[in-house]
Order: C-alpha cells, then sequence, then structure tokens
C-alpha cells in the first residue's frame, strides 16, 4: 500500500462529517483550499498531498515539502465569527501537539508550542501552521517534519525520523485529523477560547522570558509576558510599557531576528 492509499481519517474525524481529497503532487494544499472555498462547500474537508511543489507559510515564506512528511489543509466553510479566525492558530498548533505527542510518547514531554503557530522539539522546529480566510471559511494549513526537514534554515529545524522517531506521514496525519476534530470541538467556535489559551500556555516556549519580535517595520525587545484574550502576545518592556503584539517572529533575546523560510 503506498502512502497516498493509506492516508485516512481518524474515526473521530469521519463520524463529524469531515471529507477527505488526496493528491500525490500539487502546488499548494491551501491554495486548493481557497480555490474550492470560492466555489462554496457545504462542509469540512481536508487536502492532503504527498508532495507541494509551490508550498507557502507565513508572510509568503516557501514552504518547503519535500515527500514523507504531512502537507494538509483542513478547509473549514462556517468555523466561527470573523473575529475569531486567528485563535485557529492556537488551536491547530494545540492539536499538533497532541498529534506527536500520540504518535512519538517519547517525545512528549520535549515538544513545545512557539508563538504565534510553530511547534517545537528540543527547540527545533518541527511543524509549521499557516491561517488563511477565503470568504466565510477558514483554512488551517498544516506541514509537519516526519522524515526530513529543510537545512541550513534562520531557525532550527528537525524531524520525528531524526529524533529517533519512526512514524508514517500516513499515521501523522490520520492521527491529526483526531485531534485536530477534538480541539475544534473544544474551541467551540471561539465561545471557549480561554481553555484554548490556557492549554496553549500550559505548553508555550518563552513565556516570562527576554525575547526580540521582529515586526514588518521593526524590532522590539522585552519580556513575553503570555497572551491576552484575544491571543495578541504580551511584550513588557524595560521601561514596563506594555505592547500588544498581534503577529511577529519572534526570537530569544541575543538570537538574531532573521525571516524564518524553513517550513
Amino acid at each position: 500500500m503506498n502512502q497516498l492509499s493509506s492516508m485516512t481519517l481518524d474515526p473521530v474525524a469521519s463520524a463529524a462529517g469531515v471529507g477527505l481529497v488526496t493528491f500525490a503532487e500539487i502546488g499548494s494544499t491551501n491554495s486548493e483550499a481557497c480555490a474550492r472555498a470560492r466555489v462554496g462547500l457545504p462542509a469540512a474537508v481536508w487536502i492532503v498531498a504527498e508532495q507541494q511543489t509551490a508550498g507557502r507559510g507565513r508572510r509568503g515564506n516557501i514552504w518547503v515539502s519535500e515527500p514523507g512528511n504531512v502537507y494538509a489543509s483542513l478547509l473549514q466553510p462556517d468555523p466561527a465569527p470573523r473575529a475569531h479566525i486567528t485563535e485557529l492558530s492556537f488551536v491547530a498548533a494545540l492539536a499538533v501537539h497532541d498529534t506527536i505527542s500520540a504518535v512519538a510518547p517519547q517525545l512528549a514531554a520535549r515538544v513545545s508550542l512557539k508563538w504565534p503557530n510553530d511547534v517545537l522539539i528540543d527547540g527545533a522546529k518541527v511543524a509549521g501552521i499557516l491561517i488563511e480566510g477565503e470568504g466565510a471559511a477558514a483554512i488551517i494549513g498544516i506541514g509537519i517534519n516526519c522524515r526530513t526537514h529543510p537545512q541550513a534554515t534562520p531557525y532550527p529545524c528537525t524531524d520525528l525520523a531524526e529524533l529517533g522517531a519512526a512514524a508514517a506521514a500516513a499515521d501523522v496525519f490520520t492521527a491529526l485529523t483526531g485531534a485536530m476534530q477534538r480541539r475544534i470541538v473544544q474551541w467551540e467556535r471561539g465561545a471557549n477560547f480561554g481553555a484554548i489559551r490556557e492549554d496553549w500556555l500550559a505548553r508555550a516556549v518563552g513565556v516570562g522570558s527576554a525575547v526580540r519580535v521582529r515586526l514588518p517595520d521593526r524590532e522590539i525587545d522585552g519580556h513575553f509576558d503570555g497572551l491576552d484574550e484575544a491571543g495578541r502576545l504580551i511584550l513588557r518592556r524595560d521601561d514596563e510599557t506594555v505592547e500588544m503584539i498581534t503577529a511577529g517572529d519572534v526570537f530569544p533575546l541575543g538570537v538574531p531576528a532573521q525571516p524564518d523560510n524553513s517550513l
């Protein structure tokens, strides 16, 4: 059985009426999901591919997409009021954390979450998330490094195989679909984001430490004091002023803040 034919949904996702579309090769699973959203779909659907030829991450970065990893997007036709859509980044990060903990329990204690949407193991990036909107729909793009990872990236990367976890992409994907469904139910269309926020903070790296945040027009230093009720990073400056950061790249203080094109 090849990898494509073994890509299946977890029973929890199937029971919720979620669909599945598979591709051996595609430009971008997120782009495909956006196109389907424009047509209009009545139910959620996962789009998964063995390989992407035009994968993309946040801020237009290249999403390196070698075979053997998970490249998947979940199209949700109407997941929540628009004001809550960005919260899906935290929902997805928790789902990926749950997935890795399930398929590689020996690594569970070493998995952490990096604001706003990266999953790390031992401080190296193992997964990335891209949330996009198309009308009332939301697209949750997820890449998980199972067998390979990009080299010579500004932020260190890793993969499950390198860490001793022989988890096939198909098995990781199946676990992901179940974990995502459970976290979406917990989220309650944004009504229960408080619980998601608390779960995310319990698994986060860097809370309470000195960080550098790179914004499109500047870099600022301060202490990562947690998340506000909307999921914005609370940055406390040395002069005790506080800034709420909606989007940016975060690095431990002293690490050069360079663009992350790894996933």
